[in-house]
């Protein structure tokens, strides 16, 4: 795709602008539905206000690293963005035992900071939860997580002094916007990630904040079932359209 018709394509689906065009990503097996192929439009951006992000989010983007992106498959538009709404989030019988249960750990929000500590728990917990495809390395951890070109937070979830778990949301209008969770796998048992929402919801709801947003939701992808489950909740199905997602 040249540049006058990257302009173009732009123009058309009424994006915002972003410095740099990457094109869209190779073709590949889709790893949430069996049998769908799957591609990605990615742009770089060097810098984004949460405005400007906010805008990008209404139509389907999300953020890695410096690489804004949205799915592009062909014949599927089944990856959408979900969103709770906080303030009148209300917890399953089944969070309520996962929140009392680490009522023993605190969390702490920060600007992000790489640490040795967190890169060899991140490494541990790729081996844990992740196969091979996953780099381990350094500058991909950096590049992944520690580079962003937007508001960010880091949100360090500890058992004493000891480091078990780390999250990172982007800060937004309104709002805060999950990027990643990690944490150390003999902790799997507390359920951490599912901790770390609700924390964040938590966090969200006390900074008067209405929006979560949880990413990408897959309907019949098990790996993504557990979003639907923090309700009330809404997906994007269109640009700036968002309707509330059915009970299964």
């Amino acid at each position: 795709m040249n540049e006058t018709n990257a302009a173009q394509h732009m123009a058309d689906a009424q994006t915002p602008s972003l410095d740099q065009l990457r094109s869209m990503t190779p073709e590949s097996a889709c790893p949430y539905l069996p049998g769908k192929m799957s591609r990605n439009e990615a742009y770089w951006a060097d810098t984004l206000d949460g405005d400007h992000y906010l805008k990008l989010m209404g139509r389907g983007f999300r953020r890695s690293g410096h690489v804004v992106y949205r799915p592009r498959c062909r014949g599927c538009q089944e990856c959408r963005q979900l969103r709770i709404l906080v303030k009148d989030f209300s917890a399953t019988s089944s969070m309520k035992r996962v929140w009392l249960k680490s009522q023993d750990v605190s969390m702490e929000a920060n600007l992000p900071e790489m640490s040795d500590e967190k890169f060899a728990m991140f490494s541990r917990y790729l081996d844990h939860q992740h196969d091979s495809t996953m780099s381990r390395d350094m500058q991909t951890y950096s590049e992944f997580l520690y580079s962003s070109p937007t508001s960010t937070l880091e949100f360090s979830y500890r058992l004493g002094q000891r480091l078990i778990g780390v999250s990172i949301a982007d800060v937004v209008p309104g709002g805060l916007s999950s990027v990643y969770m990690y944490f150390e796998p003999e902790f799997a048992g507390r359920s951490m990630g599912t901790l770390s929402i609700l924390r964040e919801i938590d966090h969200c709801k006390r900074s008067e904040l209405d929006y979560y947003y949880l990413g990408y939701f897959v309907a019949g992808a098990k790996t993504m079932a557990y979003k639907s489950r923090f309700r009330p909740n809404e997906i994007l199905v269109g640009n700036n359209c968002w309707v509330t997602l059915r009970e299964s």
